[in-house]
């Protein structure tokens, strides 16, 4: 009798799968490909409201394209967040692929990086991808709470000392470049002094000198404390090559954005110090008329496509 009674509750299980086969499938899928149940934090104070050609804050964090993975790193980063999960959907199919090769496309992580608030930029970011579509996304971040302080200690009396409300917001920026480059020697030993920080708007205070991503990082700090939307512009040379890269900053002032490059405001050579303005809040066209002189400047060739606002 027991026999029979498994035999029947095994044949209704057959017929229940084969008539429930869709919904069980759309189930699985969904479970394992699709999930939804994200949690979704909201970002630090330090987190950007603003979008730019390039990228943009996500609003879905179900990626559909390759825009919308970019979209989605922008926000894990701008965020602040330190682990993030998302879900590759079925019907994306080239998804999983999509995002390994953006994991290891440290040129476009670092263009990414590049539009977020200094606080909030990565030293390292990891990518895990599973088969079951699942995205495990963990980001170390370059600046510590305690130089986060230091930072904010220092540019509170920067700003206090070279800002003034009987100016306009040019003439202020104006002396706070001023300000930077007569306190910091550009790093010229940095590959030797990368425990001095140089690199890191930290560095630039605490050490009086800085490399280009220290220049940029500082200013964009101030200028973010200021209100002034802003972002780093960068050069990434490809290729077999040994030149370095380099980043300045792009601001955005009444109404247009325009190159700001410290690095080259603040030149070296003959031990001698320098305070240009080559390089303050000018044009494309100004900055390539300025690398077109004696010396030939090509650390400006930056990629069109992800800067776009130029």
């Amino acid at each position: 009798m027991k026999k029979y009674i498994s035999s029947i509750i095994c044949l209704l299980l057959i017929v229940y799968v084969a008539v429930r086969y869709n919904s069980i499938v759309t189930f699985a899928t969904n479970f394992f490909t699709n999930k939804q149940d994200l949690i979704i934090l909201s970002g630090n104070e330090y987190t950007k409201n603003n979008d730019y050609l390039y990228v943009q804050r996500s609003k879905n964090f179900t990626p559909l394209s390759k825009q919308d993975i970019l979209n989605i790193y922008y926000s894990i980063i701008n965020n602040h967040w330190e682990t993030f999960t998302f879900y590759c959907p079925s019907e994306y199919e080239s998804c999983t692929d999509d995002i390994t090769k953006l994991s290891e496309d440290s040129v476009t992580l670092s263009n990414i990086n590049n539009f977020v608030h200094p606080y909030n930029s990565f030293e390292s970011i990891k990518t895990s991808v599973d088969t079951q579509g699942e995205i495990i996304v963990k980001v170390n971040y370059l600046y510590t709470k305690d130089q986060i302080n230091y930072i904010n200690n220092e540019i509170n009396n920067i700003i206090e000392n070279n800002y003034s409300n009987d100016v306009d917001i040019k003439e202020n920026i104006k002396k706070i470049h001023d300000y930077i480059i007569n306190n910091t020697t550009y790093d010229v030993n940095y590959k030797e002094n990368k425990d001095k920080f140089t690199f890191s708007a930290y560095g630039t205070l605490k050490e009086h000198l800085a490399t280009c991503n220290g220049y940029s990082d500082l200013m964009a700090i101030i200028l973010n404390k200021l209100g002034i939307d802003n972002y780093k512009i960068a050069y990434n040379p490809t290729g077999d090559t040994n030149e370095d890269g380099h980043v300045w900053n792009a601001v955005y002032i009444n109404d247009s954005w325009l190159h700001l490059d410290l690095t080259w405001d603040d030149p070296v050579g003959d031990g001698q110090s320098y305070l240009n303005h080559k390089y303050f809040l000018v044009t494309t066209s100004e900055m390539n008329e300025a690398d077109s002189g004696s010396i030939q400047v090509k650390e400006h060739n930056y990629d069109k496509y992800v800067y776009q606002e130029f």
